[in-house]
């Protein structure tokens, strides 16, 4: 099973999106692991991306041998800014 390692700033992250729209760790997590897609953001960075309410939630992370390591987490309402409707990274099958 795969790892997920929590930097500081992530979990900082989480309990402020707590406070706001009841983002849960284990919601995170679970998107962690079963993203509605996956996109490429800076560097070596991915961003593990689901439909939440009326926009997206997008989960910073890199891949550290066996584990994802969540760098941030946000909400944001700009579904069209984010999502790719053609270039899927993750083509896994749900």
């Amino acid at each position: 099973m795969m790892k997920i390692v929590w930097t500081s700033h992530a979990e900082e992250r989480q309990k402020e999106w707590w406070k706001k729209l009841g983002i849960t760790r284990e919601e995170v997590e679970k998107l962690l692991m079963k993203p509605e897609q996956t996109v490429s953001g800076d560097r070596d960075v991915l961003i593990a991306q689901g439909r939440r309410g009326k926009g997206l939630l997008r989960v910073a992370f890199v891949e550290v041998e066996e584990s994802r390591k969540v760098l941030t987490i946000y909400w944001t309402s700009k579904i069209e800014k984010y999502w790719k409707k053609e270039e899927q990274v993750n083509e896994d099958p749900v």
